[in-house]
């Protein structure tokens, strides 16, 4: 089985990296990490998305633009790891949700115009943590489903959440111990 964690955090002490860390730990298997604030995504400007639709048109896929997308396409586990920012996900995240959607190498489209896997991704496991309260759970977890279910088909999912953490009176130690006992539900 390949793991791919996608690591949007942007602090070595994120407590949302913490858990994805401790989900890593209880794996059997091994796990390929991107830390997108490391490794950054390309971003899609004009001159990037014609050099990109051009690869694509002539079905290659050799240029380094598509690591990511390789990366992704071999994994049967994705496990997310992005704090819940202003309603959100850092937008680190979408830049690379828009670097591994690419049709021919991830997905394809089938003939009533809907897109068709091509990766090997099964599961996915999304964590993440919030100083206050997660207003909706569709504007974080939800979009990065969405994506999975409609592009790759996945409909195995974990959800995996602290919130509330700088909440003046928090019980931090409390509720990160609630995430790793969700954590250690989880079998991998």
């Amino acid at each position: 089985m390949n793991v791919l964690i996608i690591d949007a955090c942007t602090s070595d002490k994120s407590r949302t990296r913490g858990l994805a860390e401790y989900l890593r730990k209880r794996t059997k298997e091994n796990a390929d990490i991107i830390r997108l604030y490391d490794d950054k995504p390309y971003s899609l400007d004009e001159e990037m998305l014609k050099k990109r639709d051009m690869a694509i048109g002539e079905n290659d896929f050799s240029d380094n633009m598509f690591r990511f997308a390789k990366q992704f396409a071999k994994a049967d586990t994705v496990i997310v790891a992005a704090p819940y920012w202003d309603l959100s996900f850092p937008a680190v995240l979408k830049q690379y949700i828009e670097a591994i959607n690419v049709c021919g190498l991830t997905f394809k489209y089938s003939d009533n115009g809907m897109p068709v896997s091509l990766s090997n991704a099964k599961r996915l496991i999304y964590i993440t943590t919030a100083g206050g309260y997660i207003a909706s759970d569709e504007f974080g977890f939800g979009y990065i489903k969405g994506v999975m279910e409609m592009f790759y088909g996945v409909k195995d999912y974990d959800y995996i959440k602290a919130e509330g953490l700088d909440i003046i009176g928090a019980d931090v130690d409390g509720i990160l111990k609630n995430a790793r006992e969700e954590i250690d539900k989880i079998s991998i």
